[in-house]
């Protein structure tokens, strides 16, 4: 049987990382989903590292078959993403960086949100540790959905789009505390987009695209995750979900040039 979700997971040079995130998936109260992982290592693969391998093992071990794909060579975030979604077979799919680490509770809310509100996408804000005693007032408005989630039209720098700053440091981990939420009392709310833990309805992110549009880019780019999240609102909205479980490792980017970002050079 299908399983709901694939969970897709780019990676590149972090094997430390990515068996910290695969950690995190061995723990998830929802059982419901299968591991596909691309490397774009520049030597030896991730799965030559014994920490990933055990990770690995034990998620096979608890049911999750893991399949461990190698992409070369490099073309872009974007192709590497596409490459990822072309591997996807179940209706939801979740984009998760390797550098994330995530509470049991976080695929299992993000699946039950996206059933309830039948939209494009939800997702979960990456916190970032590091930043717990740095408290930004100014950058903690936000919108709560009260009613049915809808689409959107947000634009680079237009109305929405300065929502961005809520995902900033450690922001939601803030707010979530401040109204004290917990898993089971999850909050919906207006985002301009979600980085790094995704769940898009498969169906709904091919219909609009997906990444296709590597081919229209530079090899280095940004803001591919972006554009393809800011077309499937457009059309079926998307939301971010609180409290958020994901935390950023904030290891070094491997995203070093920033200069073709791509929602503000295509169309949405």
């Amino acid at each position: 049987m299908r399983e709901r979700i694939t969970v897709l997971i780019p990676s590149y040079n972090r094997p430390g990382a990515l068996a910290v995130t695969l950690t995190g998936l061995c723990f998830q109260q929802f059982r419901d989903f299968t591991v596909v992982i691309s490397d774009q290592s520049d030597s030896a693969l991730v799965y030559h590292d014994s920490s990933v391998q055990t990770a690995i093992r034990l998620l096979e071990k608890k049911g999750h078959p893991v399949r461990q794909l190698s992409n070369s060579p490099r073309r872009g975030m974007a192709q590497q993403r596409q490459f990822l979604l072309d591997s996807a077979e179940s209706p939801y799919c979740l984009y998760l960086d390797d550098d994330v680490l995530l509470e049991p509770f976080v695929v299992g809310n993000m699946s039950q949100a996206l059933g309830e509100e039948q939209i494009g996408f939800v997702g979960q804000a990456l916190i970032g540790m590091s930043f717990n005693e740095d408290y930004r007032p100014q950058e903690e408005a936000i919108e709560l959905w009260e009613g049915p989630v809808e689409p959107e039209f947000i634009t680079p720098g237009g109305s929405g789009w300065q929502r961005y700053a809520l995902h900033n440091a450690a922001n939601i981990l803030h707010i979530q505390e401040k109204l004290r939420l917990t898993p089971d009392m999850q909050k919906k709310y207006k985002v301009a987009w979600v980085g790094g833990c995704v769940l898009y309805d498969t169906v709904k992110l091919r219909a609009t695209g997906g990444f296709e549009f590597w081919r229209d880019v530079p090899e280095e780019h940004a803001g591919e995750d972006v554009l393809a999240q800011l077309r499937v609102m457009k059309r079926y909205g998307g939301c971010g979900l609180i409290p958020s479980g994901a935390y950023h490792q904030e290891v070094q980017t491997t995203v070093t040039n920033r200069n073709f970002d791509i929602p503000r050079e295509l169309a949405l």
